[in-house]
């Protein structure tokens, strides 16, 4: 009786064991804020040499476009292959609305619960879902509460917050143990401090995931484990020896530092996250740049972050060369939006502009094979394509189709098309256009960017186009699949 039992549960859940199968392990590596602002996409100021080496040993994604731009709805989308169906799937915290709290049942609440129920031994570490621990409790609490954003997707959930006490500390956190929560926003946007990797929380995340891959690698059960970097994100926060490797004068600033041509007035915004940072030197609005050394410094800032980030991702993947695992390790390294450094005034994410929706994914398998795929993808598509790595069925239909046809170099039929949400827009990715529509009370309006001609986004030119519009409309209906119909 018990063994029938135990047989219907295992059917149940999914479950499709093959003893004799050898299921690749998974990285998967989530990165904060990072824009394709890195070596292997082209920035020859940048330093960012262990994703480029990365990037060498798999398959570069050169237009790569998120659902949402902004951490947790972005997140959702990835996690579940879904776009937003609602309002609320727009919001930070979809995770916790949809899939905090609930029963498990047959439907998995993301790919990696899916892998959980397949054998694999799953452990998060860090800013995965939207908290960045996955546990669900506001800035200015204590970490107590042990309730789960994805309560069934880990066998582990790990995270060290160091000086800072919680991970919400750590997230905004300075090299003295201070954070801009209990400071009450009196600070600055950025920081250079003669501190170790581990003077930051992403390097106390780095050194977790390697202990956990020396304990991983001497399992027999495939692994997945997922690493969630917070840096790039705000506070512009990196050991000093990070900012030391850029000349501040060689940084280039935007290209467009200004409101496009003809632009949607909904379509940006005044950097409000960027401005709470209250002792910056300068405040951004739409309607003044900042200055030009302001912005040298910011972005240069920002590029230290990255170098940060990017020697944290060099270890993880020294670790897997030393246990002997990479050439068996299937990598994903995802950046969850892009960010404006000063292009179209805008200091911040949260438009549906590319600077926002496009951010890096590179994916290594176990084949030893490399290209570069211009091919237009969503975020939505790592799903299914992480599923046929891993030789598993999709347990339901998503949003996302497989990336590996374009892996494997078999482009025809594929659609070229990404599909992208904010509040009130919807914006659709074709190789060569991309097309908003703003809703609000009077209606409703359209920008359209030829980004053939027009890569930097600086005049709408949906009035001259007509005709293009009327092309790509059904795209917008299609994507809009009556999410602000409703409203």
């Amino acid at each position: 009786m018990k063994a029938l039992l135990a047989l219907f549960l295992l059917l149940f859940l999914g479950i499709q064991k093959d003893p004799d199968r050898k299921q690749p392990n998974i990285l998967f590596i989530a990165i904060d804020d990072l824009r394709p602002e890195l070596g292997c996409y082209g920035n020859q100021i940048i330093k960012t040499p262990n994703i480029d080496k990365l990037a060498a040993d798999g398959h570069l994604f050169k237009n790569h476009f998120v659902s949402v731009p902004t951490c947790g709805a972005s997140r959702q989308a990835l996690l579940t292959g879904f776009h937003p169906r609602s309002t609320q799937h727009l919001n930070n915290l979809a995770s916790q609305i949809f899939i905090s709290g609930r029963p498990e049942v047959d439907h998995p609440e993301t790919f990696i619960h899916h892998l959980k129920r397949n054998g694999y031994y799953t452990v998060g570490i860090g800013k995965i879902s939207h908290n960045p621990e996955g546990k669900v409790y506001g800035y200015e609490e204590t970490n107590e509460n042990t309730k789960r954003e994805l309560p069934h997707s880990w066998n582990e959930l790990i995270f060290n917050s160091g000086k800072w006490g919680t991970a919400h500390n750590a997230f905004f956190g300075y090299a003295d143990g201070t954070n801009r929560n209990t400071l009450k926003k009196q600070v600055k946007p950025y920081e250079a401090a003669e501190v170790s990797d581990e003077g930051y929380v992403d390097g106390l995340t780095a050194n977790l995931a390697i202990d956990k891959i020396q304990e991983l690698s001497k399992e027999k059960q495939p692994f997945m484990l997922v690493v969630g970097f917070f840096k790039p994100h705000l506070p512009f926060n990196a050991p000093k020896k990070y900012w030391d490797l850029y000349d501040r004068n060689k940084i280039p600033t935007a290209p467009l530092k200004a409101i496009p041509e003809n632009a949607s007035a909904m379509s940006l915004h005044d950097s409000g996250e960027f401005n709470q940072y209250k002792l910056g030197e300068e405040k951004a609005t739409l309607e003044e740049s900042i200055s030009k050394a302001y912005a040298q410094k910011l972005r240069h800032a920002y590029y230290a972050c990255v170098s940060y980030t990017d020697a944290q991702v060099g270890k993880l993947i020294s670790q897997l060369k030393k246990e002997g695992i990479y050439d068996d390790t299937i990598i994903v390294l995802w950046g969850d939006h892009g960010w404006h450094l000063g292009d179209q005034n805008v200091w911040g994410k949260h438009t549906c502009f590319d600077r926002a929706l496009r951010s890096p994914l590179i994916i290594k398998t176990t084949e030893k094979k490399n290209s570069k795929i211009n091919e237009v993808v969503s975020s939505v598509d790592l799903y299914p394509t992480l599923m046929e790595l891993a030789q598993l069925k999709m347990p339901h239909k998503t949003d996302g189709k497989s990336l590996l046809p374009l892996i494997k170099g078999e482009k025809s039929g594929w659609k070229n098309q990404a599909f992208s949400y904010y509040h009130s827009r919807i914006s659709v990715r074709t190789p060569h256009y991309r097309i908003t529509k703003y809703f609000n009370k009077a209606g409703s309006t359209i920008d359209l960017y030829d980004l053939r001609k027009d890569p930097n986004e600086t005049v709408n030119i949906a009035a001259q186009k007509q005709r293009v519009v009327k092309a790509l409309s059904p795209l917008l209906e299609e994507a809009d699949n009556g999410l602000f119909k409703k409203q």
